[in-house]
């Protein structure tokens, strides 16, 4: 897992802040920098989201933000799976462990999630609905395990109505899915 870590920002490192963030594009046509003063809002699971928050933050010296929910999610992979599909098809929306203090005085909002069960986590629309937007820019920056955006970008809208949301950076990073597999397959042909 650590090697997958150290190969996911070796390779954002690579990456321009804007091409990270996805701003509004500049009259000649290269991405601006997002409107300061600026939050990085951010949940993470297994640390891969946190690692694109973090690079970001440092790239804007913009304020840091970890989204977390009240109740944590399972350590078990699986039965986080489990609470996840039982709260976007039953449309819960988790406590906050806490919210922005001062959210009014952000102009922009780089908000970070990875993708679960095709769409944004549960926790992201508890956020989203706890925190009036109206009138800032959100930028959506998403890690993903192969499915890419899924509805993640129409979650957002519908629970930020009066924001203007940009394009969301994604990209897809390691999950524990993969590992899980692996380390099963590798099992199953050791076994034999």
């Amino acid at each position: 897992m650590e090697e997958a870590r150290r190969a996911l920002i070796t390779g954002l490192a690579g990456l321009s802040l804007v091409q990270v963030a996805q701003a509004s594009r500049a009259t000649d046509g290269r991405p601006a920098r997002p409107a300061a003063p600026a939050l990085v809002a951010y949940f993470s699971r297994s640390g891969n989201t946190r690692v694109v928050a973090g690079l970001i933050r440092r790239s804007l010296d913009a304020d840091l933000f970890e989204i977390v929910p009240a109740a944590p999610y399972p350590d078990d992979y699986l039965k986080t799976v489990e609470q996840a599909h039982r709260e976007r098809d039953r449309h819960i929306e988790p406590e906050l462990k806490a919210k922005v203090p001062d959210i009014d005085r952000y102009v922009t909002v780089l908000l970070g999630m990875p993708v679960w069960g095709e769409t944004a986590p549960a926790v992201i629309r508890s956020f989203l609905s706890s925190h009036d937007l109206s009138g800032k820019t959100v930028i959506p920056f998403i890690t993903h395990g192969g499915y890419g955006l899924g509805s993640s970008e129409s979650v957002i809208a519908r629970h930020a109505p009066g924001a203007r949301l940009q394009p969301a950076f994604s990209m897809q990073a390691d999950q524990e899915r993969e590992t899980m597999n692996r380390v099963h397959a590798w099992l199953g042909a050791g076994a034999s």
